[in-house]
């Protein structure tokens, strides 16, 4: 007995010593700024600063914000994504420099996801790098030029003008609604018509495949998801042992298989249809048949638009009188151009551009961005009387979206929705440094206009023809949801749907 439990002690030592190997190499640079005399938040070992956003004690966009707010003086800070040192960026004049002025220092954004394992995200706008990202995005530019939105915004109306009928018609009995899941199937409809060139109604019929799979490949909440997430991102070695990957192969198939068809028939029965795939089949004698193009609008264009559409409508739901001015300007609208919305009408409604834009300001779609510096750059001191800090090749820095965007010394009284904010100038936020949804600098988002139109038509046909309000399961104020990186609701968007009744001064809107 006594020689089976001391046969045990070499395996123990050896098992302490791989302990002390890896707790080393993950804890060696935590150190890190320190030594270079810049505040950061203290990192746990095999984790991140954001320990607490990993155990889901608070969302992930607070712990941005705290982050942001650890050295209020300090032109930027420094934390850790597991063992990784990043730079994370306050001083506004600094992002503009790093995002637009001496953009060719940070040309790119981190890449995550492996080719061979993703290749769909892989080979998204976002995670193209340096040439590559520059072809593609000359490509898909002018598909959100005017004139394209103009003849899209024909799709969209017909998709959102079903939704606010679908709203209006809703008994008693249903009235109490859950926001998320039907603005979710209109932007599933609209990128279904805008992208790939097909019709689908999804509050009709909300087990068409294009739905189903298209919903299944944006889910990316719940737990075996985010250790999805993690294992491609970590643990890639792991993953192609086993063949894990974040999108089913049976999915990826079904929507290329869906634009290589579409093309087809378009192509032998001489259509042309003012969307996107269109685009696609015009450049594809440049760059090869672009079958991942007209996916990857799927995730620009499908979660995180319908959960801006939710936010907005639900803060005016809460809002007795923003709700009014907003139906006002509405009321308005269809009084002078008689019941004909036109893309020119809505883009000339200030008061809803304006609730858009205050809801994208308190809820970002993305909390935070990245960049990777490609060549050296020197940063100037952090605080007068601090040394320099030059940004090294292949290093992260980090811009804090929310953090900015929550901040009172660019946006007094923060927390409060306020769309006025917006009102009287709007279009300036687009190369303001204090307004960072879209991103800013050449690596701003290509489709927000794309967004932001469809956004519009959809509210502009809710609150012509609805009125939203509490009910008792809506959560006020709202609490952001702990889990995953998406903002969005802890308790989801429940509101009352009720008809709104017409005068007759009112043209119900066609």
């Amino acid at each position: 007995m006594m020689n089976l439990e001391m046969d045990w002690w070499p395996i123990i030592a050896a098992v302490l010593a791989v302990l002390a190997v890896v707790y080393y190499r993950v804890t060696r640079n935590f150190d890190f700024f320190k030594k270079r005399g810049i505040p950061y938040a203290k990192p746990m070992p095999f984790l991140r600063s954001m320990w607490e956003v990993v155990f889901q004690r608070q969302p992930f966009a607070e712990g941005v914000e705290k982050m942001y707010n650890l050295d209020p003086e300090s032109k930027y800070i420094g934390f850790f994504e597991f063992e990784t040192p990043i730079l994370l960026i306050r001083d506004l004049d600094l992002i503009k420099s790093i995002t637009v002025k001496n953009f060719d220092h940070f040309t790119n954004h981190k890449m995550i996801f492996e080719p061979d394992l993703e290749p769909l995200f892989s080979k998204n706008l976002f995670s193209l790098c340096d040439e590559r990202w520059r072809e593609v995005r000359n490509m898909l530019t002018p598909a959100f030029t005017s004139s394209k939105l103009k003849s899209m915004f024909v799709l969209m109306h017909e998709c959102a003008k079903e939704y606010g009928d679908y709203f209006a018609s809703l008994p008693t009995d249903q009235s109490i609604l859950e926001l998320k899941d039907a603005f979710t199937k209109y932007t599933n409809d609209v990128i279904a018509t805008c992208a790939f060139g097909i019709d689908v109604n999804s509050m009709k019929n909300p087990k068409n495949a294009f739905y189903v799979y298209g919903t299944e490949a944006n889910n990316f909440g719940g737990s075996s998801q985010s250790l999805r997430f993690f294992a491609v991102i970590r643990l890639p070695w792991l993953c192609r042992l086993f063949g894990i990957r974040i999108i089913k192969q049976k999915i990826v198939d079904f929507f290329k298989e869906l634009v290589v068809s579409t093309m087809k028939a378009r192509d032998e029965n001489g259509i042309v249809r003012p969307d996107m795939l269109q685009l696609i089949m015009e450049t594809r004698g440049k760059l090869g048949a672009r079958q991942r193009v007209a996916f990857v609008f799927f995730f620009g264009g499908f979660e995180s638009t319908a959960t801006l559409m939710c936010f907005a409508a639900y803060e005016v739901g809460i809002d007795d009188q923003v709700q009014k001015r907003l139906q006002e300007e509405i009321d308005q609208l269809l009084e002078d151009c008689k019941g004909q919305v036109t893309y020119e009408a809505i883009n000339g409604m200030k008061y809803l551009e304006a609730v858009i834009l205050e809801s994208l300001r308190m809820y970002p779609a993305v909390v935070g961005s990245d960049r990777v510096c490609v060549k050296p750059f020197e940063l100037p001191p952090r605080v007068p009387g601090a040394k320099p800090y030059v940004v090294q090749q292949n290093d992260n820095v980090w811009i804090p979206i929310c953090g900015i965007q929550h901040d009172p010394q660019y946006y007094p009284e923060p927390k409060k929705f306020n769309p006025d904010r917006f009102y009287d100038d709007p279009k300036h936020i687009f190369n303001s440094s204090s307004f960072l949804s879209f991103g800013l600098g050449p690596r701003m988002c290509i489709g927000n206009k794309f967004g932001l139109l469809e956004t519009k038509v959809l509210l502009f046909y809710i609150f012509a023809k609805c009125d939203l309000a509490p009910c008792a399961k809506s959560s006020i104020p709202l609490k952001l949801d702990r889990k995953g990186f998406a903002m969005t609701s802890e308790n989801g968007f429940w509101l009352k749907i009720q008809p709104r009744k017409f005068n007759a001064k009112k043209a119900e809107p066609r």
